[in-house]
């Protein structure tokens, strides 16, 4: 037969043990008079054929048939009323366990009004607390085998990712705006997820979102999108580059040939037959007929009115290319890319979105011009 335990206590219960389960395996034979020791921080849970039954508040206790009013019940229809019974004893930790994590195993992709979509990964902490220690065992301890913060924590962890991926879903307009709404953000995760951590047994008491980041593809769209609004004119920028790369390839060694080894092959050997081409006609300057020696002298020419001078033409602008971006589109229309951009969101203008650019047909813009 098995010893009988007359002092039920867990005197060495670990910060990070949300459980501790006497005896550690099996049945335990109690007797009526025996002692249950709860320290402060705990409350002890008697558990007999998968169901919790009494619970003993922090105190010393003896048992008996009045604080054991359900177990007793069982025992005196199943034993004939003997004082020796089978059950486990589970003392659940009261305490509040801080700095619990959370975090994205993977990253989220959601849609973004400046970015097209990107993909993010959040983490931050939370703390919280046994608040049902009867609720906690059946779920947990009972049917599960947790005893420890590492293991409940993996399973809170995808109730926490799964509430915080909706949030962001609704909530979310642009990357850049988030890191304004995080105090707003962890109070509303708090209050969401309080019913499922209720549900538990347990009391969510504080949640925080450290950090929001972006993805090393999604941080690239950011810095592209941040220089595309640092240089403005995408035409002006591309000249700009275009005559730099020109005045680098003339400061090469070697000349000519230097240039021609910065520009590329075919761009060098294209330079050099121009300059060729001006130095062969500046030697060679065009000259006139010669007149035959026996032709006869032209007769005097007739005296012609003096002809009326005519304006300069305008200059004509240059021709829009057939796919513009909404900086060309803007130019062509003579308005901002803001414009363009909402004529695109509304659907009054047709464009091609390419990751998070955006392209437009000049076609597509005539045939919004004739309405």
């Amino acid at each position: 037969m098995a010893r009988i335990i007359d002092v039920i206590e867990a005197p060495d219960q670990g910060a990070q043990e949300l459980v501790v389960r006497l005896p550690e395996v099996g049945s335990g034979d109690f007797r009526f008079g025996s002692q249950v020791i709860v320290r402060e921080s705990q409350r002890a849970v008697f558990y007999r054929d998968g169901k919790s039954l009494d619970l003993f508040e922090p105190g010393r206790h003896t048992i008996t048939t009045a604080n054991l009013p359900i177990l007793s019940g069982l025992l005196r229809m199943g034993t004939g009323g003997q004082d020796i019974f089978t059950a486990e004893v589970f003392f659940a930790n009261m305490r509040e366990f801080t700095d619990m994590k959370w975090g994205t195993p993977e990253p989220v992709t959601l849609r973004d009004t400046d970015l097209g979509l990107v993909r993010l990964r959040g983490f931050g902490q939370y703390t919280m607390q046994i608040a049902d220690p009867k609720r906690f065992v059946d779920q947990f301890v009972g049917t599960q085998g947790m005893y420890r913060t590492g293991q409940i924590n993996d399973f809170l962890r995808s109730a926490i990712i799964s509430r915080m991926t909706d949030m962001w879903g609704e909530n979310m307009t642009s990357i850049l705006d988030l890191p304004r709404l995080f105090d707003e953000l962890s109070a509303a995760m708090r209050a969401t997820l309080q019913d499922d951590f209720t549900a538990m047994g347990l009391a969510l008491k504080q949640f925080r979102i450290v950090s929001i980041s972006p993805t090393e593809e999604t941080a690239k769209a950011i810095d592209e999108r941040a220089s595309m609004g640092a240089i403005g004119d995408m035409a002006a920028y591309m000249q700009f580059k275009t005559a730099r790369a020109l005045g680098d390839a003339a400061q090469q060694p070697g000349g000519a040939g230097g240039t021609g080894e910065g520009l590329g092959l075919g761009a060098g050997i294209g330079l050099g037959a121009g300059m060729a081409g001006m130095i062969t006609n500046a030697m060679n300057p065009p000259q006139a007929p010669a007149q035959p020696a026996s032709a006869a002298p032209n007769p005097p020419a007739t005296p012609q009115p003096p002809e009326t001078p005519q304006p300069p033409a305008a200059p004509q602008p240059p021709a829009a290319p057939a796919v513009m971006t909404l900086e060309q589109a803007a130019g062509y229309l003579q308005v901002t890319p803001a414009d363009i951009q909402a004529l695109i969101d509304d659907g009054s203008l047709q464009a091609r979105q390419i990751g998070s650019h955006y392209r437009i047909a000049r076609k597509a813009i005539d045939d919004f011009l004739a309405g």
